[in-house]
């Protein structure tokens, strides 16, 4: 009797076995995987960007603080992604260099400049609320490594969600001024965080595949709405106007209805159009040149003491 691999491996997933590198998997499995991985991980890396440039700036010694573990953090999370992807047998280099020429991309939501300091609390409520609504369900994606590097990651988000909503939360209880820049902050980054969900379902052709193989656990309008729906309270907490004027809440539904999502803008920050894209990409390789010689030192090193080694245990 021939064994179909395909259905064993459908099987598996369907009784929430987790795949494992040496398991077999479909090549299609694979190479979804490994483009979402290592575009999460080069989002991670490439979102210290925008933060980082605020660490000398922030208004005392508790934010620097704060601000620096959380860009800290971030590099931990690239970490945990490219180990998590390297086992899908592409390296850490292939993987940049595919970023550093632009094959690779990242999440649309870093390539928005940071204006102001109100715009660090923005960014830890709105964008990293959305990146936990997509992040938690991947703590039980079908991939052993990756899902196991999420549960980590999530918790970590969780916090870095928590300080961005209270710096926004002093901000909008401070003086009219500190109010106007929050309210500032959360129109300019609240379109740009809905869009982070990516296109709408019907818009976007590997979701489906990605859900039977449970490497996602729901659409990407479901994650995008269950986000207003939490939003929406938050910011009324903070007294600040969500910036569309057609959100209401459907009763019939027992969701908020929101308005249109300028794909148009998306797509064009996708495409590498968006207001920092080749400032971001630049920052990215700059660092990876200049940072030759810690790499090649530190290789340098390795095989002097492995050779070092080697020899005390001959001489033995």
């Amino acid at each position: 009797m021939e064994i179909n691999l395909e259905e064993q491996f459908q099987e598996k997933i369907d009784q929430e076995i987790k795949i494992e590198p040496r398991d077999w998997m479909p090549e299609k499995y694979r190479k979804t995987l490994l483009r979402q991985i290592s575009q999460h991980a080069h989002s991670e890396i490439v979102g210290m960007l925008p933060e980082g440039n605020w660490i000398t700036r922030a208004p005392n010694l508790r934010r620097k603080v704060a601000l620096l573990a959380k860009v800290q953090d971030e590099a931990g999370h690239g970490l945990y992604l490219y180990s998590a992807a390297e086992t899908l047998g592409m390296s850490r280099d292939e993987m940049l260099a595919e970023l550093h020429s632009g094959k690779a991309k990242y999440s649309s939501i870093f390539n928005y400049p940071t204006l102001t300091w109100a715009d660090m609390g923005a960014i830890g409520w709105l964008v990293d609320g959305a990146a936990i609504m997509n992040q938690v369900p991947l703590c039980r994606t079908s991939y052993g490594p990756y899902a196991r590097a999420m549960v980590r990651v999530c918790k970590e988000e969780s916090f870095h969600q928590r300080q961005g909503y209270e710096i926004m939360l002093t901000l909008s209880k401070g003086t009219a001024e500190q109010k106007a820049l929050a309210q500032d902050a959360l129109n300019r980054w609240w379109w740009p965080s809905i869009m982070m969900f990516g296109p709408n379902d019907d818009k976007s052709p590997n979701s489906a595949q990605s859900m039977k193989w449970k490497i996602k656990r729901f659409s990407n309008d479901e994650l995008r709405q269950k986000f207003v729906d939490v939003t929406v309270s938050q910011a009324e907490i903070l007294g600040l106007t969500i910036p569309d004027k057609d959100l209401k809440w459907n009763e019939a539904r027992g969701h908020y209805d929101f308005g249109t999502i300028n794909w148009d803008e998306f797509n064009e920050v996708v495409a590498g159009n968006g207001p920092c894209n080749k400032q971001r990409l630049k920052a990215r390789v700059d660092a990876w040149e200049k940072g030759t010689w810690v790499r090649e030192a530190a290789i340098a090193f390795a095989e002097k003491r492995a050779k070092r080694n080697n020899n005390s245990t001959e001489a033995a």
